[in-house]
């Protein structure tokens, strides 16, 4: 009997996914674990979007789609663009696939071959370097800290690029840390790419929460030339509420969409009709359910920010959007546990978070950056204010 393919040996199951499933799974023993693993939203899809969803069903709107998703759906996209970003697209250069993770995977298959380099700023979201690796790319890690807000520079971009490098990953907002740059930062990183002939895929899926002033800038927006080279990866599963409806968009030069579109169309084929007619609504109906979310979402960091940076021997930067949070836990490396178990990683503290504390977080190394840990704020106010009780005891007892 033949083994497995090689190709999926090179990769590892997403870390954020394992962390939720476990702390499901405890909660089903009747433990009472608190979770700070998944990067969704705690609220409900907006009504309106639901009810839109009822009528399409109600309508028959039950059948195959067009595998690259339905007129409707790439035209609300198109509209979203322009009204959001300032962005001209036509239905050609627009594919709807089954979440954003999905068009991060056709864009790797699309543009990824043996020996090729992917350039991806550390921490990073767990997918990116899996995704690159299975179809036999080379992840290049650029690698930041709190210090410097998460960001990479021009001249780490510059000192990264080769002639094997094809591509660079942006994620602004960013998952896990909740940074995001700058109108002035995009467009120096642009301009290097740019000249140095350096594809950009901007995963843009957090661009509606963001908080205080920061301004949200699609990188593709800021220059004629930039829209050449930049697939923008977006979807509906955050800023609507609809992680579990899964739909994404990928918006890019018209070649790679169709040869994207051509394997999708041997694997998924098109969204779930009732999924995407939904989103038409979410795209096209109003706007109020993001703001009160992200004002909710505000109300968490500002507190969960605050509680993280009285506990002795953890720091935490302020996000400015997202709703993750990327405390330094680097302090506690070192010390033992009341049972006797030394500290020596994050995935140690996080263990230890979850099998005495019964928190589930996920440890900064599944996103490249050891020394942190992620969580996520999507949860409500009481879950965090016992969660941040539960890590402070953690600490505390630690020897």
């Amino acid at each position: 009997m033949k083994n497995i393919a090689e190709r999926l040996t090179r990769i590892k199951p997403s870390q954020t996914l394992t962390i939720t499933a476990k702390a499901k799974e405890l909660k089903a023993q009747g433990q009472d674990v608190l979770s700070f693993g998944a990067g969704e939203p705690d609220f409900d899809t907006p009504q309106n979007i639901k009810d839109a969803a009822v009528v399409a069903m109600n309508n028959g709107q039950t059948k195959y789609t067009a595998a690259a998703g339905t007129n409707e759906l790439k035209d609300a996209v198109i509209a979203k663009l322009k009204r959001d970003n300032d962005l001209d697209y036509t239905r050609e250069e627009i594919l709807i696939s089954n979440g954003g993770k999905h068009n991060l995977f056709n864009l790797a298959l699309a543009l990824v071959e043996d020996g090729d380099e992917v350039i991806i700023p550390a921490p990073y979201w767990v997918s990116y370097p899996d995704q690159t690796i299975l179809f036999g790319g080379k992840p290049v890690v650029i690698e930041t800290t709190d210090e410097t807000h998460f960001k990479i520079t021009p001249d780490q971009l510059k000192n990264c690029i080769t002639d094997k490098t094809v591509a660079l990953i942006l994620n602004s907002p960013s998952n896990p840390t909740g940074s995001g740059y700058s109108k002035e930062e995009l467009t120096a990183i642009g301009d290097i790419c740019l000249k140095k002939n350096v594809y950009i895929i901007s995963d843009e899926i957090y661009e509606h929460v963001i908080y205080d002033d920061f301004e949200h800038h699609s990188i593709a927006s800021l220059k004629p030339e930039f829209k050449d080279i930049t697939f923008i990866v977006n979807g509906a599963s955050k800023c609507y509420s609809m992680t579990g409806w899964r739909m994404g968009f990928c918006a890019g030069p018209k070649a790679v969409i169709k040869a994207m579109s051509k394997a999708q169309s041997q694997s998924t084929s098109g969204v779930c009709s009732i999924t995407q007619a939904a989103c038409v609504e979410a795209y096209n109906g109003p706007q109020d359910a993001i703001t009160e979310m992200v004002s909710a979402f505000k109300e968490r960091r500002d507190y969960i920010v605050s509680a993280l940076n009285a506990i002795d021997g953890i720091t935490c930067t302020n996000p400015i959007g997202a709703f993750y949070v990327f405390p330094n836990i680097s302090a506690v490396f070192g010390k033992t546990t009341p049972k006797g178990k030394k500290i020596n990683s994050s995935e140690d503290f996080c263990l230890h978070l979850l099998e005495d504390h019964n928190v589930a977080i996920v440890h900064g190394s599944a996103f490249g950056a050891e020394g942190y840990m992620r969580m996520s704020y999507a949860t409500s106010m009481d879950v965090i204010k016992s969660g941040i009780e539960r890590i402070e005891k953690a600490v505390s007892e630690l020897i």
